[in-house]
């Protein structure tokens, strides 16, 4: 591997040259990764120390926030450091190990994500049956399949990105590394893996999003059998989920969809996904989910609930 290469770092070139952008996007960003980490750890603890934990829709949404965290901060941290450095530069390891976990966190977030679609199918489209199909073991394996679907969509990209040459080029316009900017500056002609990307990332997200456009369909067209009350707190609850879905893949799906190629405006969609979309996702949550509150009030401000707090 080190025949294939003379480097032992890339540069990267961030977000944007101007010294005041940056403070700007590093103030905004440190706040946004702190209501990141609040507000998804806000989830994990409300949900784990309330009977929600006991309900498949909530299991799968604590697997997500865990997910949220995992994801972001394999890219957050260093974009906040890197606005306050004027040379902004990581190994040839660490960028590896960024392609490969950024990936991996991806993937398992897309899986948990068609886990919920799953579950809210069998919750309005077969609730006689839901209490069997989502069973505690059954959940359980649709969480192992979700890492397991993860490890499968970033080991192919990994070792694309490990089997590069790099011989001279090291900067990367971006502010961390994907397997479309090491592209750019590999020294060897990429096309070719370009496509491969294409059809395993960029198919992958197509793929996935029609099936999860499609079960929402399926949803939907099936709320005009529920009551005006039942139709009232599906509906909350499945426009939170088409509210993640529509925020984390539609970037996901202009990035990966196209001809092996880097546009400046990619740094500003990679935003949405890797930043603004784990961000909200707690707020998109909870605010549209009367039990999610409901459970948060309880957890932690139990006096506001002294029969249930003593019970």
């Amino acid at each position: 591997m080190k025949s294939q290469r003379n480097i032992s770092e890339f540069i990267l070139l961030g977000l944007s040259y101007d010294q005041n952008i940056q403070i700007f996007c590093f103030v905004l960003f440190s706040f946004s990764y702190v209501a990141l980490l609040a507000g998804n750890l806000l989830i994990l603890v409300s949900i784990r120390r309330s009977p929600l934990y006991h309900q498949p829709m909530y299991y799968f949404l604590i697997q997500l926030s865990a997910m949220d965290i995992c994801y972001t901060s394999t890219v957050t941290p260093k974009l906040i450091a890197d606005l306050l450095v004027e040379r902004k530069t990581i190994s040839y390891t660490n960028c590896m190990l960024q392609v490969f976990t950024m990936h991996f966190f991806g993937g398992v977030e897309v899986f948990i994500i068609t886990a919920m679609a799953f579950d809210r199918y069998a919750a309005i489209c077969r609730p006689l049956h839901y209490v069997v199909i989502m069973n505690r073991t059954r959940c359980h394996l649709l969480v192992l399949a979700a890492w397991a679907g993860g490890a499968v969509h970033a080991l192919p990209l990994f070792s694309t990105a490990i089997g590069l040459p790099f011989c001279g080029p090291n900067e990367i316009d971006h502010y961390f590394c994907d397997i479309f900017p090491l592209l750019k500056v590999a020294c060897t002609d990429t096309y070719i893996t370009g496509i491969l990307v294409i059809a395993f990332s960029g198919m992958f997200s197509l793929v996935t999003f029609i099936v999860l456009f499609v079960s929402y369909g399926i949803i939907l067209f099936t709320l005009r059998n529920l009551s005006a009350e039942g139709r009232r707190k599906a509906l909350s609850t499945c426009w939170s989920h088409i509210t993640v879905v529509i925020l984390f893949f539609g970037p996901v799906i202009f990035i990966y969809l196209r001809p092996p190629t880097t546009f400046p405006e990619d740094k500003i969609f990679a935003l949405f996904y890797t930043i603004v979309a784990p961000m909200f996702n707690p707020l998109i949550y909870t605010l549209r989910n009367s039990e999610m509150k409901k459970a948060m009030r309880k957890v932690w401000c139990p006096s506001l609930f002294p029969k249930e707090a003593h019970s």
